[in-house]
C-alpha cells in the first residue's frame, strides 16, 4: 500500500510565495510592454515562446492515444483559453496591475456555478454565500455608477468566465489522461487558437519586446511548476491563504514601478473575493471533494 507523502506546511508556503512573485512578474512585464503590440499578438508570441518547455512532454504526448472526444474537447479548452489571454492581455496594457490581479480572482468563482450548472456539482448553502460574497467584491471593485466601467474592466470580466470555462475542460479530461498532456495541449491548441488572431493584426515587434515576451513566457512556466511544488509539499487549507499576498504585492508594484494610485476599494474587494475562494477551497479540502481551482490554476 501507498503511504502518503508528508506534510511540509513550511516547504508549501515558500513555493506558493515563489510561486506568486513569478506570476507578478508576469504581469509586471505584460503592463511593462505596454499596448502597441496588438494583445492577441503578444499572448500568441508568449505561447509560442512557451512551446520550447514542452519538449520533456513529448514522450507523454506520443503515447497518449487520445479518442475523437478527448480531441474535441482540448480544441475547445484552446478555444476558451486563447480568448481568454488575448482579454487579459488587453486588460493587462490598459488597467492598473492591482486591478487586474483582484478581478483574476473571479475566475474560482465562476468555475464553482459552472461546475453546479454543467457537472451536476452541489452547491451548499455556505458556498452559495461565498459566491454571492466572491461576486459583491466584483461589484466593490467595479463600482457601477460611481466610476465609468471601462472596456478593459469588461475584457476582464469576460475573461474570468472563459478561463473558468477552460478549467472545466480541464476537469474532464484530466480524469482520462495524464497530467502533463492535459498541460501540454493545452499549451499546443492555445498557439494553435492565437494564430489567426494574432496574424490578422500583426506588428512586427522588435527585439527588446521579444525578449520581455519571452521573460513572460519564462515566468508564467516557472510559476506553474513551483504552484505544483507548493501543492504537492502542503495542503491546500496552507498554501491558498499565502495568495492574499499577491494582491499586496500587485498593489505596492503598480504605485511604486508604474505611478498607479492606491485605489482602497480594489483592494478591499480583491480580499473579499479572495476570501470567498479561499472558503470555498477550505470547504472542498474537508469535504475531500474539490471543485473550485487554487487561483493561481486560472493564469496565463
Amino acid at each position: 500500500m501507498a503511504t502518503a507523502l508528508p506534510h511540509r506546511p513550511l516547504a508549501g508556503i515558500f513555493w506558493m510565495i515563489v510561486t506568486g512573485l513569478c506570476f507578478i512578474m508576469v504581469t509586471a512585464l505584460v503592463k511593462y510592454l505596454g499596448p502597441r503590440i496588438p494583445p492577441s499578438e503578444s499572448a500568441f508570441i508568449r505561447y509560442a515562446m512557451g512551446l520550447v518547455f514542452l519538449l520533456p512532454a513529448i514522450g507523454a504526448l506520443r503515447s497518449a492515444h487520445l479518442t475523437r472526444r478527448q480531441w474535441a474537447l482540448f480544441s475547445l479548452r484552446g478555444l476558451c483559453h486563447a480568448g481568454g489571454v488575448i482579454l487579459w492581455f488587453y486588460a493587462m496594457a490598459r488597467m492598473p496591475i492591482a486591478e487586474v490581479t483582484a478581478m483574476n480572482y473571479l475566475a474560482p468563482i465562476y468555475v464553482t456555478i459552472g461546475a453546479a450548472i454543467f457537472l451536476g456539482e452541489r452547491l451548499a448553502a455556505r458556498r452559495i454565500v461565498a459566491i454571492v460574497m466572491g461576486l459583491f467584491g466584483a461589484v466593490i471593485i467595479l463600482r457601477p455608477g460611481f466610476r465609468e466601467v471601462s472596456d478593459a474592466h469588461l475584457a476582464m470580466l469576460v475573461a474570468a468566465v472563459v478561463f473558468a470555462g477552460s478549467y472545466l475542460v480541464a476537469k474532464i479530461v484530466a480524469d482520462e489522461v495524464k497530467p502533463s498532456v492535459v498541460v501540454a495541449m493545452l499549451s499546443v491548441f492555445v498557439t494553435i487558437g492565437l494564430t489567426p488572431f494574432a496574424l490578422a493584426d500583426w506588428i512586427e515587434p522588435t527585439g527588446h519586446e521579444l525578449a520581455v515576451l519571452f521573460g513572460v513566457a519564462c515566468f508564467a512556466t516557472a510559476g506553474h511548476f513551483t504552484m505544483t511544488l507548493a501543492f504537492a509539499a502542503a495542503p491546500v487549507t496552507v498554501t491558498q491563504p499565502v495568495t492574499f499576498l499577491q494582491l499586496v504585492w500587485a498593489t505596492a508594484l503598480g504605485a511604486f514601478m508604474f505611478s498607479e494610485p492606491v485605489d482602497i476599494w480594489v483592494v478591499l474587494g480583491g480580499f473579499v473575493i479572495l476570501g470567498s475562494v479561499t472558503f470555498i477551497t477550505w470547504r472542498e479540502a474537508m469535504l475531500k471533494q474539490r471543485v473550485t481551482p487554487h487561483s493561481h490554476e486560472t493564469k496565463v
